[in-house]
């Protein structure tokens, strides 16, 4: 090779198909992700907000802790009703007048701390039994539609169940450090 402009050539031009090559096998075979991916590298180099995102999503997510008020009201029908033990237990050895007896007892518990605790309301006002009409639009968590659900609405049918909504919740804060997830402490007797 006697022309040096022509070995210059040849090697830009090998390079180039090594970098092209490079940026095939990088990006999955799309030179089209390749090439997003050197844009967004360089935004995050020139944006600082952008570049705190992006570090962000490398942190591992932090688990989501659960929302505890459910349990802070079971924890309630636990402590006025005894609800947990009485779903708990092995009611099968029971003769049915004793599994009667201590139904009663935490119906009426439970019923008191639901009262005390928390508004209600139906979510369909209508009496159960009634002709009731389902509107386009409806809230699908709200209504359940069984039965022969075919169509689009406005559904006509039967209403078997209100339904319940929560209209209030009346639970008092918690006391300072207590764990929101013990539902019934243990109770130990010291002699």
């Amino acid at each position: 090779m006697d022309n040096p402009y022509l070995l210059i050539a040849a090697t830009v031009l090998g390079l180039l198909g090594l970098l092209g090559l490079y940026a095939l096998a990088v990006s999955g075979g799309s030179l089209g992700r390749y090439f997003q991916a050197r844009r967004l590298a360089l935004r995050w180099l020139r944006d600082t907000e952008f570049a705190a995102k992006v570090d962000a999503l490398k942190e591992p997510p932090k688990p989501l802790k659960p929302n505890a008020e459910p349990v802070r009201f079971l924890a309630l029908l636990q402590r006025e009703g005894r609800l947990l033990d009485f779903l708990l237990e092995d009611i099968e050895a029971y003769a049915n007048d004793q599994v009667g007896a201590a139904v009663r007892d935490i119906h009426r518990s439970c019923h008191k701390a639901l009262r005390d605790h928390l508004v209600l309301e139906p979510v369909l006002k209508a009496a159960e039994e009634e002709t009731v009409e389902i509107p386009a639009g409806f809230d699908p968590s709200a209504i359940r539609l069984t039965g022969n659900v075919t169509g689009d609405p406005p559904f006509k049918g039967t209403l078997r169940h209100r339904g319940w909504r929560v209209k209030e919740i009346k639970l008092a804060p918690l006391p300072e450090g207590q764990d929101q997830f013990v539902l019934q402490p243990a109770e130990v007797e010291l002699p």
